[in-house]
């Protein structure tokens, strides 16, 4: 039996061996396990890790085959196996005959008395300390003897607690100097500001490009707050991710105005990340990039984009090196123009203005002039987002970054329609008066063989007055026409009511005039708008052979359209003058007679309307108008004028 002072000296032991930090845990342990054998009287020591149901022996003392450093075995083999699912310690005196050591650990290790402790680690079970001997013992283990074992158990944990800290701190503090090495080492060679602050705002480091960037040798700003570098502007930015820094977050695209050393400023762009010991903020470390040259470019970049985007001519960019070349850029004018928004247009190629009218020639002359990546400029017929044509005259221009590479295209889109239709309708005259005139005259010309003899009942000159009044009244039409497309475009607010009526109440003498209204929008076109109208209803009382002639004339709404239909039962209009007013042009095989439906079709299409006819049983003339509703202004409502054709 061990004596008080004996006793006594064991405990020092196991206080001494944890205590002297300038041994190894390993060697702690060992002088540990080594006191525990001679306090308990038993034959060997050991302490395990305990990891996914295995059992490890770390370190042992006394002569077992089985308990050594680095044996192993399941958990359900072990000894252990019960030790760990107590709060205490477990002592067995007799392995043979006690219930709680499994009968394959007693037949893997064949200990004839036990007793063990767990070690706990940061609120985890570790493993055990444990003593055992061959021989079960005389006597149970003392109280004395079981709250020695949980003291060795005990300052194991706090001495495998520490050594996991100082490890973890060494590691640390050796990647705070890797890195520190390698932040210094980069930065005498980086074309950046690297810098480091402390929790003051003191710089304590500052890389050489300083002296390149604001002017000051490093040593010069070494010691100074950060602070007084920084230009009046931005001190409130800088001082704030500071503050943001210390509680421990990261700053990433910071733009800073500096003062240089001569007084101009310099921008940067600062990066910056808290240094961290112990999770208390240290220090600041980060790298600051010239932006000053950049700055300047995305102004002038700016004042660019800001002059495209209040230009009057609708303006795009397509990406050159993406597959189809979608837009990446409109301006305002072009949603003007074109009634896409931005955000319809974006991504989409400019192919989304083309549609059954466009002239494949103008296409692939564009098409050419993109891929072989030269300015081109082609005249084509688009249509508006709403469906209306419009001609456009389109310039495409390609953009080459430094390297020559064309990386976008530019577009200019110019909004030729009234160029146009003047042109269309300088033609229509010449080819309209060139080919009446000609027919006319060669009637003339017929007749005059009789002017001396003329068969007996023909009045000759009654026979030349015809074709010679048609002419005049051909030439008074041109007029008309001309005068019109010369007028100023001067939308306005029509009551379709009032618009009828006032043609039905100047045909009612020589025909029946029907009258059906079913909107309460008004028109918004100019006053011109009812000549055409009465043109198609003296077109419809003059031709029809019957002596009374009824002619329908009714509005009513179709989206943002308001619809004017025009319908009479006489006879119909001649086909080719159908096929003419669709095709919007005469061909040198199809000729209209008069001019009075290129009329209706400029007026209509002046306001950004469209004109259809169709024949059966009498003729219907179709003109969609653009509406105005009570609350709209006629700014908000009137419409660009389309091409001569729908």
């Amino acid at each position: 039996m061990n004596q008080p002072d004996s006793k006594a000296a064991h405990r020092e032991q196991v206080y001494e061996a944890f205590a002297d930090r300038r041994q190894s845990l390993a060697a702690a342990v060992e002088a540990a396990l080594e006191a525990g054998v001679g306090r308990l009287g038993v034959g060997i020591g050991f302490l395990t890790r305990i990891e996914d149901g295995t059992q490890y022996i770390e370190h042992a003392v006394g002569d077992h085959a089985a308990i050594q450093a680095g044996e192993q075995c399941p958990l359900d083999e072990a000894y252990c196996r019960r030790t760990v699912q107590l709060d205490g310690h477990l002592s067995v005196q007799d392995a043979t005959s006690s219930a709680e050591v499994p009968q394959q650990a007693y037949e893997a290790f064949g200990l004839g008395s036990y007793i063990g402790c767990k070690i706990v680690v940061d609120e985890d079970v570790y493993g055990t300390v444990c003593f055992a001997d061959q021989e079960p013992r005389e006597r149970p283990f003392s109280e004395a003897e079981e709250l020695f074992v949980e003291l060795v158990a005990r300052l194991a944990g706090r001495a495998i607690e520490r050594r996991a800290y100082e490890r973890e701190q060494a590691e640390r503090t050796a990647q705070i100097e890797t890195e520190k090495r390698r932040f210094e080492g980069i930065a005498e060679n980086s074309f950046d500001v690297l810098y480091r602050i402390d929790t003051d705002g003191e710089l304590t480091y500052v890389s050489q490009a300083v002296e390149r960037v604001l002017g000051y040798e490093p040593d010069e700003l070494v010691g100074d707050n950060f602070a007084t570098l920084v230009s009046d502007g931005t001190t409130p930015s800088a001082l704030s991710a500071f503050t943001r820094l210390l509680d421990g977050e990261t700053v990433q695209g910071l733009e800073i105005a500096f003062t240089h050393r001569d007084g101009h400023q310099v921008s940067m762009e600062v990066n910056a990340t808290p240094i961290t010991d112990d999770d208390a903020v240290t220090a600041v470390q980060g790298v600051g990039r010239d932006i000053t040259e950049r700055k300047e470019r995305e102004s002038e970049l700016r004042l660019r984009t800001r002059a495209m985007d209040a230009a009057e001519v609708p303006i795009t960019m397509a990406d050159a090196t993406a597959r189809d070349n979608p837009i990446v850029y409109a301006n305002d004018a072009f949603e003007t123009v074109t009634g896409y928004s931005k955000g319809q247009i974006i991504g989409n190629n400019c192919r989304i203005l083309q549609g059954p009218g466009t002239d494949d020639e103008g296409v692939r002359t564009l098409r050419e002039g993109i891929d072989a990546q030269r300015p081109v400029t082609a005249q084509i017929l688009n249509y508006r987002r709403d469906g209306t044509p419009f001609w456009n005259r389109i310039t495409v221009t390609p953009i080459a970054d430094d390297t020559g590479t064309v990386t976008h295209y530019l577009g200019f889109q110019q909004d030729v329609t009234e160029q146009q239709r003047i042109t269309r309708l300088v033609e229509l005259l010449n080819r309209v008066l060139r080919h009446n005139l000609r027919n006319e005259l060669t009637v003339i010309e017929g007749y005059t063989d009789f002017i001396h003899e003329s068969p007996e009942g023909m009045d000759i000159q009654a026979k030349i007055r015809r074709p010679l009044r048609r002419l005049v009244s051909l030439s008074e039409r041109a007029r008309e026409l001309e005068k019109i497309a010369k007028a100023a475009r001067e939308p306005d607010r029509i009551d379709p009511t009032e618009l009828l009526s006032g043609v039905a109440d100047q045909h009612r003498e020589g025909a029946t005039v029907d009258i059906s209204v079913d909107t309460d929008r008004d028109i918004c076109a100019g006053t011109e708008l009812e000549t055409a109208i009465d043109e198609l209803v003296t077109n419809a009382v003059t031709h029809d052979p019957d002596d009374h002639t009824t002619v329908s004339l009714s509005a009513r709404d179709d989206g943002d359209w308001v619809v004017v239909t025009v319908a009479d039962d006489g006879p119909g209009i001649p086909p080719m003058e159908v096929a003419v007013v669709e095709a919007g042009q005469e061909t040198p095989l199809e000729h209209g007679k008069g001019l009075g439906l290129w009329l209706v079709n400029w007026v209509v299409t002046q306001y950004g309307g469209s004109f259809q006819l169709s024949v059966d049983d009498g003729t219907v003339a179709t003109l969609r108008l653009p509406a105005i509703a009570a609350d709209q202004s006629i700014e908000d409502a009137a419409r660009r004028p389309t091409a001569l054709l729908r």
